[in-house]
């Protein structure tokens, strides 16, 4: 009984901390909390800032092997269709597409890594920005649009953690044991 008296002592004060976040209520707030989740802020998962964290440009190539793609390649993933999904939602014309895939993974050398860390952030920071600066008809138009934008990142954040503990190159301290 005394062990259980400490660990609920222990884990009150969490409960208020956790209790003291309030969810979003507004279409607004939702879309920037996902924005933000995959980006710069530590909640459920790991944000993008922190899964690419730390990474040489060799251990940004490394690859499990089989088909399947290095965290360099993943960023570089994230970053061309975050990319491409911003200009169009601000209204402007992006670069031509051809419809292979494969090319928003292959492009990536080590040459780019350190400048696609940065290019990677300004993307995330950008959309951060512009939707917060929307107007609402803006909003309710792209919101499924945003929301997917926010999926996306938050299902390839996961490879690349999986990536790195692979390789073995991940600090389970920042978030993922």
């Amino acid at each position: 009984m005394k062990v259980f008296t400490i660990v609920l002592a222990l884990a009150l004060p969490f409960a208020a901390a956790a209790q003291d976040k309030k969810p979003p209520t507004t279409l607004r707030g939702v879309l920037l909390e996902q924005l933000h989740t995959t980006h710069d802020q530590e909640d459920w998962f790991v944000p993008a800032t922190i899964a690419v964290q730390g990474l040489t440009a060799e251990q940004a190539m490394w690859s499990p092997g089989k088909g399947n793609h290095s965290v360099g390649q993943l960023a570089y993933h994230i970053w061309y269709w975050d990319s491409r999904e911003l200009a169009e939602f601000k209204g402007e014309k992006p670069a031509p597409f051809d419809g292979n895939n494969n090319e928003t993974f292959d492009k990536f050398t080590a040459a780019q890594w350190d400048d696609l860390v940065k290019k990677l952030n300004q993307v995330l920071t950008d959309w951060d920005t512009a939707v917060a600066a929307a107007d609402d008809a803006t909003l309710a138009k792209n919101a499924s649009m945003i929301a997917h934008v926010g999926a996306h990142n938050a299902y390839h954040i996961g490879q690349i953690l999986y990536v790195r503990k692979l390789q073995g190159v991940w600090d389970p301290a920042k978030g993922v044991k």
